[in-house]
């Protein structure tokens, strides 16, 4: 017979639809039991690469999600949650000029569901999944917004360039992409990547194409380190590596847009324009894509105590970090996709291994080329942590056809060095002494022609 207390206790059950307590436990799994969670914080992340929606809890959550079409909105039922302020939040955290969304709308579906419905301002492709605690966060629901029709980066790049001269735009663009026989290996892109919508300086008209004679467009790719979930190291007075680094690539990015090399401009591409999350492999595809002559990551050091001080350059290394500091170093930062919160179901295992273990001997050569130069020219403004420069194995730093190297600029945990990263002064003389270590490798190491078809 069942005890008076079960039976009674069933029936209630029974009443409120749900028919057995354990029956939902097990098919939930214990990973997904989120009845009674507690939504911590919500975040939006626009940019033109994706935007990202992310809902912090105490315990996983459970989701749904359904995309519809016409008109474009994608609809996600969170089950076990009851509507906080947290949530509501999330409606006035759209920002009029995010790139994807449109509007957020969100309200108690049932008793033991939320629904967020994301209104777009075109089609989509969603990845939504979980990510376990790690550093500061506890669960997290992600939400990510990839255009259906991403904006090829190469494309767009060229297009600004035509667009900042005087010249006819179809005939510079033509000028531009008519270029000799590549003389490397081909870069064929391995995905497509929105760039930056940001303006950039003009830049002088170019040199009327001849036909023994096109302009060669020099690209520097500078990739500011972390981004958006991720801040990278935060300095004891409160400043976070992701906001130093993008002001310092925003300073390079108006000095490379203004120089031409015997006759040829430069342009930059930034892997990131804002305040969002990049994969470590995306910001190596975006370099490869936009055909990059020259790539560098800017980033801002930092050690668990607060003596070490002075700038540092990094190469890659096939066999094994040139000190244990390095390696430390490397694998710190390659655990920025852990903060960041990649998608690792979505990811390709065997292109993620492709695209990070084809680096060549010849890559790594004239990466320390470049690191060399860069270090000398460092040295003229600021301390350096070593005069020479070390070698580990960052994922950032693999792209097999592309000079590639990482910039410590100071070490961010130090507090005098802190102080000086947040001034302008220091951040112009930086900035200037990587454009002259830029400059001083291009001038020995001059860029090969490639070609690149309309």
């Amino acid at each position: 017979m069942t005890p008076p207390v079960q039976m009674k206790r069933r029936q209630l059950l029974q009443l409120s639809g749900v028919s057995c307590v354990g029956t939902m436990a097990l098919y939930l799994g214990p990973t997904h039991w989120a009845w009674g969670a507690s939504i911590l914080a919500v975040r939006i992340w626009p940019a033109p690469d994706y935007s990202r929606v992310t809902i912090e809890s105490d315990t996983p959550l459970k989701f749904k999600p359904l995309m519809v079409a016409d008109p474009p909105r994608l609809a996600v039922d969170i089950e076990g949650v009851v509507l906080n302020p947290a949530l509501r939040e999330l409606v006035a955290k759209v920002q009029a000029n995010d790139p994807n969304i449109a509007g957020i709308r969100v309200g108690q579906f049932l008793p033991e569901v939320v629904r967020l419905v994301i209104d777009l301002k075109h089609s989509i492709t969603p990845q939504v999944f979980n990510l376990e605690p790690v550093a500061a966060y506890k669960h997290r629901l992600v939400l990510d917004l990839y255009p259906t029709t991403p904006v090829d980066p190469l494309s767009a790049l060229i297009a600004e360039r035509a667009k900042s001269t005087a010249q006819d735009p179809l005939g510079d663009l033509m000028a531009l992409h008519a270029q000799k026989p590549v003389a490397a290996p081909n870069n064929t892109p391995t995905s497509n990547t929105p760039t930056s919508n940001s303006p950039s300086p003009s830049l002088p008209a170019p040199a009327v194409q001849t036909a023994s004679k096109t302009e060669r467009l020099i690209i520097v790719a500078l990739d500011a380190g972390h981004g958006g979930e991720d801040p990278g190291a935060i300095g004891p007075g409160g400043t976070r590596e992701k906001d130093v680094v993008l002001s310092l690539a925003h300073r390079m990015r108006e000095r490379i847009n203004g120089t031409t090399l015997n006759g040829n401009p430069m342009r930059t591409y930034l892997t990131r324009d804002g305040d969002f999350f990049v994969p470590l492999h995306v910001r190596v595809q975006k370099a490869r894509q936009v055909q990059a002559d020259l790539f560098m990551s800017l980033h801002a050091d930092a050690f668990y105590t607060p003596r070490p001080q002075g700038a540092s350059v990094f190469a890659l290394s096939q066999s094994g970090a040139s000190s244990s500091a390095a390696r430390w170093m490397a694998a710190k930062e390659n655990k920025a996709d852990l903060i960041g919160g990649l998608n690792v179901k979505a990811q390709d295992p065997n292109v993620q291994r492709m695209l990070l273990d084809m680096s060549t001997t010849a890559q790594i050569n004239d990466s320390l080329k470049l690191g060399n130069t860069l270090l000398q020219e460092i040295g003229r403004v600021g301390k350096l942590h070593k005069p020479q420069v070390e070698q580990a194995s960052f994922a950032v730093l693999k792209a097999p056809d592309i000079p590639s190297v990482l910039v410590e600029a100071a070490f961010i945990s130090n507090p005098e060095e802190e102080a000086k990263l947040n001034t302008e002064a220091y951040q112009e003389q930086l900035a200037q002494a990587l454009m002259r270590g830029i400059e001083g490798y291009f001038g020995r190491n001059p860029p090969l022609a490639r070609s690149r078809s309309i």
